[in-house]
């Protein structure tokens, strides 16, 4: 095995370990296309691991030696991080944008020291370099039917979408962090705030008013998913069953969470297996008629 071959499969072996709903969708890609999407699952690991890990000494200082290895390897200069090495074949081979690189690492930073947010649009800046990137990163790899820039702005709203999920299934997480992603001017038109989230992650219950926070912020998210579902039609052909499934079974988290009364924080809302093979199966028929 080359050392390239070996550092796209040291991708796909993080990718299937730690983000397997995500890894299930990728399965109805074709199978060019899957090694680049590992590749870019792989970095945005490598960072959160130095974020959120509780490993590193020194996380600022290891987000800026990321940072310049990654200028490195993207200018051509031997690199020992194997996710590097993918990462820059895969940005050669599919033009992306390097600049968005910059912008996912800036938000990482910020997990270095901001704990909470004052409202949505501060919200969105963080959400911009975290997940709104990550939709931009991946059109190249599947293609559009259309400029890319127009289906930009639909493969943003997807990445937001997926980022305001996971603030709602981690709030409880979140909050053992030390960090509230939810924004405070909605909190605060409920009446809720740090001191009343932390009493209910204490005790495993939600209460009223944070009931109804919860039941605002899913609203905004579905509302994100009708945005960014309206795009996946401006995909190539053979990868809409992919983003459908990943878009169908992200959705069906808030699905549940809704299904719980939002009770998020004595327990992590998942989808079971069962239901998660249950939508990909019809996406993969979609995928292979689509090759």
């Amino acid at each position: 095995m080359t050392d390239l071959a070996a550092a796209y499969a040291h991708c796909r072996e993080s990718n299937a370990r730690h983000g397997r709903t995500f890894f299930l969708a990728t399965r109805l890609l074709s199978p060019a296309r899957r090694p680049a999407v590992h590749a870019l699952y792989g970095f945005a690991r490598l960072a959160d691991e130095i974020v959120d890990s509780g490993t590193s000494a020194d996380p600022a200082g290891d987000l800026d030696r990321l940072e310049k290895r990654l200028h490195d390897a993207l200018a051509g200069r031997p690199t020992p991080e194997p996710v590097l090495l993918a990462l820059a074949d895969t940005v050669r081979r599919h033009g992306l944008d390097p600049g968005l690189f910059g912008d996912f690492l800036a938000s990482m930073r910020m997990d270095l020291d901001v704990v909470s947010y004052p409202d949505m649009a501060a919200l969105g800046r963080y959400v911009r370099g975290s997940a709104e990137v990550v939709g931009i990163w991946l059109l190249p790899v599947f293609g559009t039917v259309v400029p890319r820039t127009e289906a930009e702005p639909a493969a943003a709203a997807l990445g937001r979408a997926f980022q305001l999920t996971n603030f709602l299934r981690d709030v409880a997480e979140d909050l053992d962090r030390g960090r509230v992603y939810l924004p405070g001017d909605v909190l605060a038109a409920y009446g809720v705030d740090r001191e009343r989230l932390t009493r209910c992650r204490r005790t495993g219950r939600v209460d009223e008013r944070v009931r109804r926070a919860l039941r605002h912020l899913v609203a905004v998210t579905y509302a994100v998913y009708r945005e960014a579902e309206a795009g996946i039609c401006l995909l190539a052909p053979s990868a809409r069953p992919c983003v459908r499934t990943a878009a169908t079974l992200y959705r069906e988290i808030l699905d549940r969470i809704v299904a719980a009364d939002c009770e998020v924080f004595a327990r992590r809302v998942v989808v079971p297996t069962g239901r998660r093979l249950a939508v990909a199966v019809p996406g993969l028929v979609g995928a292979l008629l689509a090759r």
